[in-house]
């Protein structure tokens, strides 16, 4: 009877003891999983930072082909851009390499038609859809308090931070400016024209230091 009280002790503390293993382990395991994660991500920064990277006199010359191109094909574009407050002009987004269906690309901020600062585009396969291997993007911010809750926040991403309407102007029409009640706006360009059917939810930009 002894015995028997010996061995059902035993093992009631030995279980108590793998419990305890198994809940210390795999809360380190965890943490040891989140730091990864992180670590992996700040690395995939890295490299698309690397491998897209732009100067800032790149980027200015890109940002003044993408609003020529905006002028030309876009009747009441240069009317939308004296109503707007600022213009986050974004050239050339493609689609990296570094993670599934993602895009990533470089621009610039400009208020009054100066550089305000530079601008990087990173979106995952989630949300974002472009349809494209490559796009331009102008988003014109139409009041003072959408540009600044978009400069406050580093990482602004569309759909959390705030909406962005994609303005729909088919058959040649005229941009009505007097007629835009979103406070965010955008076109979207793809090599063949402009883009109607798209979305910009998913896209993330950060300031860049240049």
């Amino acid at each position: 009877m002894q015995a028997c009280k010996k061995r059902t002790l035993y093992k009631t503390v030995l279980l108590v003891f793998i419990g305890l293993t198994v809940v210390l382990f795999g809360s380190f395991s965890h943490h040891a999983d989140a730091t990864t994660a992180a670590q992996m991500g700040a690395d995939a920064k890295s490299k698309l930072n690397r491998a897209y990277n732009k100067t800032a006199a790149q980027i200015k010359a890109d940002t003044i082909s993408t609003l020529n191109r905006f002028y030309r094909e876009v009747k009441g574009a240069k009317e939308l851009t004296s109503s707007a407050k600022a213009l986050l002009v974004m050239s050339g987004i493609t689609k990296a390499g570094f993670f599934v269906g993602g895009e990533y690309g470089q621009g610039e901020l400009q208020v009054g038609g100066e550089t305000d600062g530079y601008y990087n585009l990173i979106a995952g396969s989630y949300g974002l859809t472009f349809g494209a291997q490559k796009m331009d993007i102008i988003i014109a911010f139409m009041t003072e308090e959408a540009l600044n809750q978009f400069k406050k926040i580093q990482g602004w991403e569309v759909g959390v931070d705030g909406n962005v309407a994609i303005i729909d102007i088919g058959g040649g029409k005229r941009i009505d400016t007097t007629s835009l009640k979103d406070p965010v706006v955008a076109f979207v360009f793809s090599p063949q024209g402009l883009m109607f059917d798209v979305s910009l939810k998913g896209a993330k930009f950060t300031k860049l230091k240049k």
